[in-house]
């Protein structure tokens, strides 16, 4: 199953697999490089690699290593 993140807006990703939206995955704060993934849909089973519906990372690198090196569609900011 392959994931893909979409920006939103600076330091907010929806995580998307095969098309649908099921996560979030944002920086905690604009001082912090922390970053938080979770599942819209709390059921189960979760989706691989999701073991519950929040999980921690300290930075955005791990996460995305995390979900497998998704695709990254970062959002083109006006100026």
């Amino acid at each position: 199953m392959t994931y893909r993140l979409v920006q939103l807006a600076p330091g907010s990703f929806d995580v998307e697999r095969d098309g649908e939206i099921i996560a979030s995955l944002v920086r905690d704060s604009l001082a912090s490089n922390r970053w938080s993934a979770e599942l819209l849909d709390e059921r189960l089973p979760h989706p691989a690699p999701f073991t519950g519906t929040r999980h921690k990372f300290g930075s955005f690198a791990e996460a995305v290593t995390w979900l497998g090196s998704p695709e990254v569609h970062a959002r083109k900011l006006r100026r």
